[in-house]
C-alpha cells in the first residue's frame, strides 16, 4: 500500500520531529535549532502550517493566502534558509498542509478570495471556492460577528469609504452602494451581518467542525485546487518540502479524490511520489481505506494501543467504581461511556450543528420531491431520520460517492444504524424516512446535484459530529480516567494487552509500514509523559482515593475555604493536577475552565456561567493549586516509580515499532503539557545535556534518561533504516515466567533472515523490551525469576552498556532502567 508513496530520492522518514511555529519561534528560531535536532537523530523537521495566516496565530490552521508563505515566520526565504540548513546537516521537511478550510479573518480583508465574494456576491471569480447555499437569506452570506442583535449594534456601525467597519471586522461595500444610508445600506450588500448566536441555526456557509471564522473551501474543484496548492507544489518542485500531513481530510467532500489529485499533482511538481500521511481518527476496529495513496495516519492509533499497554483492567474497574460513587454523574452525562457518547451527540447535532442538519434536511426533500415513491416523506421526519442516523455511527463518516457503489464496511454500517434508528418513529410507515436518508447518504438514489450534495453533506457532517460530540464534550463528561480520554483514545476500553499491541503492530508492519506513530501531538488532551502518569493510577486506586479522602477532610477541617462547586470537578481538577505533577495554577486554571466550558455540564463556550467560573477558579486555587494541600501529601510519591516506567516503555515502544515516529517538540525530555494552548509553548532545546551525555555522562533522572533512550533509538533507527521500514521485519517476542505479562517485547530485523550485523557482518537485529504495570509487578514479588529468551548471539543494551545472551533473567535486564533497547554484537 505504500510502496508508490517512496519513489527514488523520496524515502520515507526515519523518525520526524514536530515544531509548532509562531511569531515566537519562526523559521529563525527553527534554523538554529537544526544542528541539535540532527544531532538529536531525526530524519526530517515536521513543520506546522507555513502559509500566510491570521497575525499572530500560535497554530497556522488559520490560512489567509494561499500563494505566500508567511511573512511573521520570516516568509518566503525564511523558509528557504531553514530548507538549506536543514540539509547541510542531512535534514528534510515535512510541512502540514490545510486544504479543508481558510480563515474568516478580522480583518476580513485579509483574506482577498473571501473579500472578493463578500463584494461582488455570486459572480465573483472565487465564489467557486467556498461552500455558501446563496438559496438562503435572499442570496446573502451571513456573517455571524456582531456582539449582539443588529439593532443593538447599528451605532457601531461605520461607513469610511468603500468600507464598512465594525470595530476590527472590515467588509467591503458592494460598488455603487457607498453613498447609501444605514440601514437601508446593509441591504444592499451580498452579506447580512448578524448576531454571532445565529451561526448555530441560521449559517449558509459550510465551516470547519462548528467554528464559524474558518470558512470550508471546495478543493474539489479543480480550480480552487490550484490556487490553494500552487505555492506548495513549487516548494516541492524546488526541492523545499520533501512531505506532506494533511490535515483533517475528513472534512473534505471528496478525501480519496482529492488524495489522488494531490498525488498526481505532487509526482509532476516532485519527480515522483513523496512521503504523505493524514489525520484521520480511526474508531476502534476501523481500517484506514485501502485504496487511499497515503503512506499512513499521522498515528493516533498508535497513541491509543500504546497508552493502552500501560493501563490497569482491574484498577481501572476499582476507579471507576470509586468515580461512579465520588461524582455520581447521571448515566448519560458521564456515568457511563456509551450513554454519554450518545447524549453529547444529540445535544451536537440539534444544537451546535442545527444548520448544518438543516441544509441535509433541504437536500432530502429536493431528492424525494421528484420521486412518487419518495414524495410523502414529511421534512420533519427526514430531519429526525438525520439526527437519528448521524448520533449512531461509531466512526467518524463513511467513504461514499454516487459514481461507485458503496464500501461494504459503509454499507453494514449504515444499515445497523438505520435499523436501530426505526425505533424513534412511532408510527412504522413514517419510519421508512431512515432507510432513505441511509440510501441517501450511500449515492443510491442517484447522481443528480442534489443527490451528490446530499451524499457529500451527510459524511462531512458525521465527521464534525463525531468529533464535536466525542473529542470536546463527552472525553470531558466521562473522567474515570483522564488519560484515556484522548485523541484517538477509546476512555470506555482503554485497556490494551500485549497481545493484542502484538497485532496491532503485525498490522502495521504488513499494511502501513510508513504509517506516522504519536504520543504527543498539539491536539492531544494532555502530553505522554502527563498520561503516563495518570494511566499509573490504574495500579494504585487506593492511593487515589486516599487522595480523595484527604480533599474531603480538609474541606470539612477548614469550612471557610472556597467549596467545590460539584464532585465532578474536584474530580477532574485533581487528576489534571496529578498527572501535571505539580500545583502550578497559572496552567492548571486555564486548563480546567475550557474543561467544564467543553463538558457543557454547568458552563459552555457559548452560555458560560460566570458565578460558576468563579467558583470553580477558587476551587483550584484553594485545592490542587496549593502544594500545602494534604492531599499532595496523601498521595506523595506512589505514582512515581510506574509514571517513570510508563513515561520510558511508551517512548521506546513508539520509536521503534513499525512505522515513522514523530516527536512533539521538547517531547525527548520529560515534557508535562496539559491542552492547548499549554502544550503550543516555545520549545527550548538542550544541545548540551545531549552532549553530556553523549559524553559518557550518566542520567541523573528521568528526563535525561528519556533524553538518552530517545538518541539511542533515533540513531538506531537513521543507521538501520531497513530495519526499521517497509522491507523489515517485526517479531513479537515472549518472556518465561510468572510475571511474563508485565514485559513487552519485540525483535526488529530488515526482513533478510538475521540481516546485517551492526558492524556490517551477520546476525544483526535490535531487541525492544519494556516493563508494564510496574507497581503491579512489585506487588507481587518482582520478577521472580522471569526471563526474556534472547534470539541467538551476544547483545548489548544500547541505553546501559549491558551485555546479555540467552534466557536474560529480566531482574538483571531492567536493573538500571525498566526497559532496554538490544542489539547484537
Amino acid at each position: 500500500m505504500t510502496s508508490d508513496r517512496t519513489a527514488p530520492g523520496a524515502a520515507a522518514p526515519t523518525a520526524t520531529y514536530r515544531l509548532q511555529l509562531q511569531p515566537a519561534f519562526p523559521f529563525g528560531a527553527a534554523r538554529e535549532a537544526v544542528p541539535y535536532l540532527a544531532s538529536l537523530g531525526v530524519s526530517h523537521l515536521h513543520l506546522s502550517p507555513v502559509l500566510e495566516a491570521v497575525p499572530g496565530s500560535t497554530h497556522g490552521y488559520d490560512v489567509v493566502d494561499h500563494s505566500a508563505v508567511r511573512a511573521e515566520l520570516g516568509g518566503e526565504e525564511g523558509l528557504r534558509a531553514l530548507a538549506r540548513a536543514a540539509r547541510d546537516h542531512g535534514l528534510g521537511l515535512i510541512v502540514d498542509i490545510v486544504p479543508n478550510h481558510m480563515a474568516v479573518p478580522a480583518p476580513e480583508r485579509l483574506n482577498q478570495p473571501l473579500w472578493e465574494v463578500l463584494r461582488d456576491g455570486p459572480a465573483s471569480a472565487y465564489a467557486r471556492w467556498f461552500d455558501i447555499d446563496w438559496g438562503r437569506h435572499g442570496g446573502k452570506v451571513l456573517l455571524p460577528v456582531l456582539g449582539g442583535p443588529l439593532g443593538d449594534k447599528l451605532a457601531e456601525l461605520r461607513v469610511e469609504g468603500d468600507v464598512l467597519r465594525y470595530h476590527d471586522h472590515e467588509f467591503p461595500l458592494r460598488p455603487g452602494t457607498e453613498e447609501t444610508p444605514l440601514p437601508a445600506l446593509l441591504d444592499r450588500q451580498w452579506y447580512r451581518l448578524g448576531w454571532w448566536r445565529l451561526a448555530r441555526t441560521e449559517l449558509n456557509y459550510r465551516r470547519f467542525f462548528t467554528i464559524s471564522e474558518l470558512v470550508a473551501v471546495r478543493v474539489e474543484d479543480p480550480e480552487v485546487f490550484a490556487a490553494t496548492h500552487g505555492k506548495l507544489l513549487e516548494l516541492m518542485r524546488d526541492g523545499v518540502i520533501d512531505g506532506l500531513r494533511v490535515d483533517h481530510p475528513d472534512g473534505l467532500a471528496d478525501p480519496e479524490g482529492y488524495l489522488r489529485h494531490l498525488d498526481r499533482e505532487v509526482r509532476a511538481a516532485a519527480g515522483g511520489g513523496r512521503w504523505t500521511v493524514v489525520e484521520k481518527i480511526l474508531g476502534r476496529g476501523e481500517p484506514l481505506p485501502a485504496r487511499w495513496p497515503v503512506a499512513g495516519t499521522t498515528g493516533y492509533d498508535a497513541l491509543h494501543h500504546i497508552d493502552g499497554l500501560f493501563v490497569d483492567p482491574g484498577g481501572l474497574a476499582e476507579l471507576t467504581a470509586l468515580y461512579r460513587a465520588f461524582a455520581a454523574p447521571p448515566e448519560d452525562l458521564g456515568g457511563d461511556w456509551p450513554a454519554t457518547v450518545r447524549r453529547a451527540a444529540r445535544r451536537v447535532v440539534t444544537h451546535e450543528l442545527a444548520a448544518e442538519v438543516e441544509r441535509l434536511t433541504r437536500s432530502a426533500v429536493k431528492i424525494c420531491a421528484p420521486d412518487p415513491a419518495l414524495r410523502d416523506h414529511a421534512p420533519w421526519a427526514l430531519r429526525t431520520a438525520i439526527h437519528e442516523l448521524l448520533v449512531r455511527l461509531p466512526v467518524y463518516r463513511p467513504y461514499v460517492s454516487p459514481d461507485a457503489p458503496a464500501a461494504r464496511a459503509d454499507a453494514e454500517m449504515l444499515t445497523r444504524a438505520a435499523e436501530d434508528a426505526r425505533g424513534a418513529f412511532a408510527v412504522p410507515e413514517e419510519a421508512r424516512a431512515v432507510f432513505t436518508v441511509r440510501d441517501a447518504a450511500l449515492g443510491r438514489l442517484g447522481d443528480g446535484p442534489h443527490h451528490r450534495d446530499f451524499c457529500a453533506r451527510f459524511a462531512q457532517t458525521a465527521a464534525a459530529l463525531r468529533a464535536k460530540s466525542v473529542e470536546d464534550t463527552a472525553f470531558y463528561r466521562y473522567a474515570p480516567l483522564l488519560s484515556a480520554a484522548e485523541v484517538g483514545g477509546d476512555p470506555g476500553h482503554p485497556a490494551v494487552s500485549p497481545a493484542e499491541f502484538h497485532a496491532f503492530a503485525t498490522r502495521l508492519q504488513a499494511d502501513w509500514p510508513t504509517t506516522g506513530t504519536v504520543l504527543s501531538t498539539h491536539d492531544t488532551k494532555r502530553s505522554a509523559d502527563v498520561r503516563a502518569r495518570l494511566a499509573a493510577l490504574s495500579e494504585c486506586p487506593e492511593r487515589w482515593e486516599r487522595l480523595l479522602a484527604a480533599v474531603d477532610a480538609e474541606e470539612r477541617e477548614a469550612p471557610g475555604s472556597a467549596a467545590a462547586p460539584d464532585a465532578h470537578l474536584v474530580w477532574t481538577a485533581w487528576q489534571t493536577a496529578v498527572g501535571l505533577g505539580s500545583a502550578d495554577g497559572e496552567r492548571l486554571v486555564p486548563a480546567l475552565l475550557k474543561s467544564v466550558r467543553e463538558a457543557g455540564l454547568r458552563t459552555t463556550w457559548t452560555e458560560q456561567d460566570p458565578a460558576y467560573e468563579e467558583e470553580v477558579a477558587a476551587c483550584l486555587k484553594a485545592g490542587p493549586c496549593d502544594p500545602g494541600h494534604a492531599a499532595w501529601a496523601a498521595l506523595g510519591g506512589a505514582l512515581d516509580g510506574p509514571a517513570r516506567a510508563n513515561a520510558l516503555g511508551a517512548a521506546l515502544l513508539q520509536l521503534t515499532m513499525p512505522g515513522v515516529p514523530d516527536l512533539y517538540m521538547g517531547t525527548e525530555h520529560s515534557y508535562a503539557a496539559l491542552v492547548d494552548p499549554d502544550n503550543r509553548r516555545p520549545p527550548e532545546p538542550r544541545p548540551e545535556l545531549l552532549a553530556q551525555l553523549d559524553a559518557g555522562r550518566g542520567p541523573d533522572g528521568p528526563s535525561a534518561e528519556k533524553l538518552l533512550l530517545t538518541a539511542a533509538a533515533l540513531r538506531l533507527r537513521r543507521r538501520r533504516p531497513r530495519r526499521f521500514g517497509p522491507s523489515g521485519a517485526y517479531i513479537p517476542l515472549a518472556a518465561e515466567g510468572p510475571a511474563a505479562t508485565h514485559c513487552v517485547a519485540f525483535l526488529r530485523t530488515d526482513g533478510r533472515g538475521e540481516g546485517e550485523g551492526e558492524d556490517g557482518g551477520g546476525g544483526g537485529g535490535a531487541v525492544t523490551a519494556v516493563t508494564r504495570l510496574s507497581r503491579r509487578l512489585a506487588e507481587a514479588g518482582g520478577w521472580r525469576g522471569t526471563a526474556l529468551p534472547l534470539p541467538p548471539g551476544r547483545w548489548r543494551d544500547l541505553l546501559t552498556g549491558r551485555a546479555a545472551e540467552g534466557s536474560s533473567p529480566l531482574g538483571e535486564l531492567f536493573g538500571q532502567l525498566p526497559v532496554a533497547l538490544l542489539i547484537r554484537n
